[in-house]
This record gives C-alpha cells, structure tokens and sequence, in this order.
C-alpha cells in the first residue's frame, strides 16, 4: 500500500486475509458498486467474485448498475446474485455511481469496473483494507499494470497524457497517484457528505480531488492491484474522456475552461 502520508498499521493491512478483514470489519458494513454497460462477456464473473466476498461476510451489500446496456448484462448479473439497478438519469459512469451510493447504506463503498477480464478477490480486499484499519484513510484508489493491444505499460493513455500531466501542475501533492482514473476505488461514506458525484468520465479524478481538498493527502492511499486486463477503447473513443477530465480539473483549479 502507498499513502500520501504514513500508514498505520501497512504491516497488517500488507498481510490481511478475507478473515482478518472481516473481523476488522467490526461493525461497518461494505458495499460492492458495480457500473456496467454493454459488459456481458464479464459481468457474471466478477459478480461470481463479490458473492464469495459475502459469503465469507466481507461484503454486504453487491449492486450492479445497468448503464443503459442493450445486452445481456443486467439479467446475467442478476442470476449471478447482483442486485441490478437500471441507472435512473440515462448513460453515465458518473450518474451510474451516484445511484449505486443513494442506493446503498454501507460505511464503506467500493467501486469497482465491469469488464475486467482477471478479476480477482483482491480487487476488493486491497481496496477495503486501509479503510478498515487506518482511520485517517478516506479514500482507496487501485494501481495496476496494463496492456494495449499486448504490448505491456502501453495502457492508460488518457492518464498518461491528460490526467497526471494535470495532477502534477494543479495539484502537485497528487502527483504521485499512478491511477488517478481507475475505477477501482473505495471511498468512506462519511467522506462523501457533502461531495457532487461528478457525471461521466469526470467522476474518478473529480472525486480524488475532492477528496483531497477536503481531507488533505495523507486521506488518499494507492493499493497495487497487480495487472488489470480489460478492454482497450479506440483512440477516437477516447477523446470525450480526455475533455471530462480536463474540464473536472481545471475547474477544481480555479482555471478558466
């Protein structure tokens, strides 16, 4: 784990098993958020994931958001054992999220992407385990490795050269977050009072930076997730996302836009 400040107890937190956060659970309570559309090659899989996670009582609450899919992924997340919410404002990353939240009551809400192929318990586990452990900690965000068309360390283009370009003149004491966009993330729900869930593409590095505004950089921990394989958008998909996040920085910097 790497935190913009201190942890306590990263000893514990390195080494915890399902057990161990489960009995450091105490009386939180956890919620998996799940935003997908069109995902129905991978949906059922890391729904399957969750659901041991609450078997094992780490999570407790599982929602997957239908972003306006015209596939099979709410039915295929349903019989999984999601509970399926279709989101209610239309397409969205950022209104699907905000859903989840309002329809959810958990301490601590993890967010996590529908279409990765490699999901693991660990998505979840790395991400809850500050949270659960060091009460300073208010938001989780995930670090990985990734490829672009099998080529390893080409993905993450927009974070490469919009996200962090921005973090690092803006906001330089976030200069050091590897993923400011993943959406593999955890977040206190105490930490969101207050906080406008940004729409779309905007969401991820809105809500870091909100965070951060609010709590200072020692509220902000990276856990490494170790390689995300998932699908990679054309680049001209990309373009929209690159203005999302531009717009949500530079307004947070008090830039015109």
């Amino acid at each position: 784990m790497t935190l913009l400040a201190p942890p306590a107890g990263a000893g514990a937190i390195a080494g915890a098993t399902v057990a161990d956060l489960v009995a450091a659970k105490g009386g939180h309570t956890v919620a998996v958020c799940i935003p997908a559309r069109n995902e129905s090659a991978t949906i059922a899989s890391v729904v399957r994931v969750a659901r041991r996670l609450a078997a094992a009582g780490l999570v407790d609450e599982l929602v997957v958001v239908d972003d306006g899919s015209v596939d099979a992924t709410g039915p295929l997340a349903a019989a999984a054992g999601a509970r399926v919410l279709v989101a209610p404002t239309g397409p969205g990353k950022g209104q699907a999220l905000a859903a989840a939240v309002s329809a959810t009551v958990a301490d601590v809400v993890v967010f996590v992407d529908a279409d990765v192929a490699n999901f693991s318990e660990r998505f979840v586990t790395a991400l809850v385990a500050p949270l659960l452990y060091d009460p300073s900690v208010q938001l989780v965000k995930g670090a990985y490795r990734r490829a672009l068309h099998g080529v390893a360390g080409e993905g993450g283009r927009v974070t490469e050269l919009v996200a962090r370009p921005l973090l690092e003149r803006f906001f330089p004491e976030l200069a050091g977050v590897g993923q400011p966009l993943a959406g593999e993330t955890a977040v206190r729900r105490s930490a969101l009072d207050g906080v406008a869930l940004e729409d779309g593409y905007a969401i991820e590095i809105a809500l870091l930076i909100d965070v951060y505004r609010r709590w200072g950089a020692g509220a902000v921990a990276e856990v490494d997730l170790g390689e995300r394989v998932h699908r990679n958008r054309p680049l001209a998909d990309l373009r929209h996302q690159a203005g999302a996040v531009l717009d949500a920085v530079l307004a947070r910097a008090g830039a015109p836009g």
